[in-house]
């Protein structure tokens, strides 16, 4: 069906006086943050304060599943990268294992490991937020760390030819890479191995969602409730296994 430009014109007139409504706002909002002399922190402080007076909250409509490697995908990552280089294979593991995010993990030292702890540990310190917090990892990870040390005490828990920490750039691309060479089709970064971990705990049946958002390090629970949405992928297949069902075979990616 045709539409007419006579039809169009109250729709547009209307989007005119509310963007020429919302730049007044603006205007009127600058002049007052400027009296005030408001830093970001403050300007940041007084909006959310505002949204909470209003009632106002967020859309529901982002995307709430996350992307994420399965186990068999991580188990080839890591042992495709330990063949051709091992301490980027350690790098991988221990990024996967901690769930921590890639700035995080960068700002880990070997002060903040606690391997002789039962379970052993790492300290999560440069968290965001400033929500540090300990978390576990497998005896078998905290061998090879010990390994990788060679009895350094201090510094970086992985350091560059320089002895400087990897940037987080650095550690992005090594991931990417890494990815590549062990034939994942996926799109790999360090944040996909924290959306993994997090997955295949709540896959597992074995840790409450509580626990995860302390090992995450998330602030709200309704952060981590987006990978328990994830997670329930694997439902329909537990159930039909549950049942005794069979599972139709896989379909081939294009």
């Amino acid at each position: 069906m045709a539409i007419s430009k006579g039809s169009l014109r109250p729709k547009l007139r209307g989007q005119k006086a509310i963007t020429h409504s919302l730049e007044l706002v603006i205007q009127q909002t600058l002049r007052l943050w400027r009296r005030h002399h408001l830093g970001y922190d403050q300007t940041k402080y007084v909006v959310e304060r505002v949204r909470r007076r209003l009632g106002l909250e967020q859309s529901h409509t982002r995307k709430r599943t996350v992307s994420r490697l399965d186990q068999s995908e991580v188990e080839r990552l890591v042992h495709t990268t330990y063949r051709n280089k091992s301490k980027y294979g350690l790098m991988i593991k221990t990024l996967f294992h901690s769930g921590a995010r890639v700035s995080e993990f960068a700002h880990i030292r070997v002060e903040d490991l606690f391997l002789d702890d039962d379970p052993p540990q790492i300290h999560i310190v440069h968290a965001k937020r400033g929500a540090d917090r300990y978390v576990p990892i497998l005896s078998a990870l905290a061998d090879e760390l010990r390994t990788h040390l060679q009895g350094r005490q201090t510094g970086f828990l992985f350091e560059s030819n320089r002895h400087t920490r990897y940037s987080t750039r650095t550690v992005q691309s090594i991931v990417t890479k890494c990815a590549r060479a062990a034939g994942i089709k996926k799109r790999v970064f360090p944040h996909l191995l924290r959306h993994s971990i997090a997955t295949i705990l709540l896959d597992s049946g074995l840790v409450p969602i509580d626990q995860v958002q302390k090992f995450l390090g998330h602030v709200h629970l309704s952060t981590t409730q987006i990978y328990a949405e994830t997670s329930l992928r694997a439902l329909g297949e537990n159930y039909v296994r549950a049942l005794g069902g069979k599972l139709p075979p896989a379909k081939e990616k294009v």
